[in-house]
């Protein structure tokens, strides 16, 4: 037997919102793996522990979103990896529009509209790998992130449409739900949750860790393995699947 390789020498991949805590595990363990990586964010540069190619864009706006999917389309990847997203708490009671506009310009409208970039470039090849990232918020609801879940929901959706779609091409598609990850956004969640639950800082963090049936919140690096497995040979036979790395929180 001749197990298939991780190994992604010649590959091209793309990856946005690298700058965080996964993006940039994700962006460090495919260049380690041999890839030529290219990675955007709103900051000018990369600040993780390997060289790519970078470039800042707005996810935001519509212009933003028309010149990212224009250097997607330039760099004909092999592997696109469609992690970029904002996140942002509120109930139906005061989740207004505002945030409804601001979660789904990013976390929906672009990611279909890089997803469908991506695609096209590798339809023209016959081959690729797309990777979404969604969330366990979008297996279920949840009553303090109700615009998020939603959101959510959709890369789940839209992942599943695409690769139906992009199968005949050679191209496939899967996403990733991850659960409580520890990266550098969780400061920013835990203040949230102090805020609508009046819990103390660091509580909720605390609590959500010692919940997940493996009794501990994940690292950016296990979300950024499974993102390996999916862009390497490992997983041909797979598509239209959403793997969820959250240590038993999803059954499903």
């Amino acid at each position: 037997m001749i197990a298939a390789p991780t190994d992604l020498t010649g590959k091209t991949c793309v990856v946005t919102g690298s700058n965080g805590g996964i993006g940039m595990a994700i962006a460090e363990h495919l260049v380690e793996q041999g890839a030529q990586v290219f990675t955007t964010d709103l900051g000018d540069t990369f600040p993780g522990s390997c060289d790519t190619t970078h470039k800042a864009f707005d996810l935001m706006s519509d212009d933003g979103q028309r010149a990212c999917a224009d250097w997607i389309r330039d760099a004909k990847p092999d592997v696109f990896v469609n992690n970029a997203a904002l996140f942002d708490m509120g109930t139906v009671l005061d989740a207004d529009m505002a945030q409804y506009d601001r979660l789904f310009s990013v976390n929906v409208r672009a990611m279909y509209a890089l997803m469908q970039a991506a695609a096209q470039a590798m339809a023209e090849k016959g081959s690729g790998s797309i990777i979404n990232m969604a969330s366990q918020a979008g297996h279920r609801g949840e009553a303090l992130v109700a615009h998020y879940c939603a959101t959510k929901a959709a890369v789940i959706s839209y992942t599943q449409s695409a690769a139906l779609a992009l199968a005949p091409k050679g191209v496939r598609v899967n996403a990733i739900s991850p659960g409580v990850i520890d990266t550098p956004m969780w400061k920013t969640v835990d203040a949230l949750f102090a805020k609508f639950e009046g819990k103390e800082i660091g509580q909720k963090k605390r609590e959500v860790g010692e919940a997940v049936p493996l009794g501990y919140m994940g690292a950016p690096a296990d979300v950024a393995r499974v993102v390996v497995f999916l862009a390497s040979d490992q997983s041909n036979y797979m598509t239209a699947q959403t793997l969820s790395v959250d240590g038993g929180n999803v059954l499903r």
